[in-house]
């Protein structure tokens, strides 16, 4: 069986993690071993921060609902069940743009449910 040199692949691969890590602090950015470990850990971040983003979404949506709907003697838990209690679906990332950028629709639906 013939001899396999592995030089244009293993050097390919390299190039291509480092490229992956460049900008990262110390050594993390150019000693291969550190580079690779680095990378799997920002990749294990990554992941997991793509799922708390929703919730820190939710959350701040939420805070903008509750700031508008004061002003108006709501709670938010009680604005969002006089929502439901008048079949009105509409979700928290609608109402939070309302509640910022168009306040004439939001104050039209509070006079509805109230």
């Amino acid at each position: 069986m013939p001899r396999v040199k592995r030089g244009m692949t293993h050097v390919k691969k390299r190039r291509k993690l480092l490229k992956a890590v460049k900008g990262y602090k110390w050594g993390r950015k150019n000693l291969i071993k550190l580079a690779r470990t680095a990378r799997t850990k920002a990749g294990a971040h990554s992941y997991v921060d793509r799922r708390k983003k929703k919730r820190t979404m939710r959350s701040l949506w939420q805070i903008k609902i509750n700031a508008f709907v004061r002003e108006f003697g709501f709670s938010y838990s009680r604005f969002i069940n006089a929502l439901k209690v008048n079949k009105i679906e509409i979700d928290r990332k609608v109402l939070a743009d309302l509640a910022e950028n168009n306040k004439e629709t939001l104050e039209a639906i509070i006079a509805k449910i109230k």
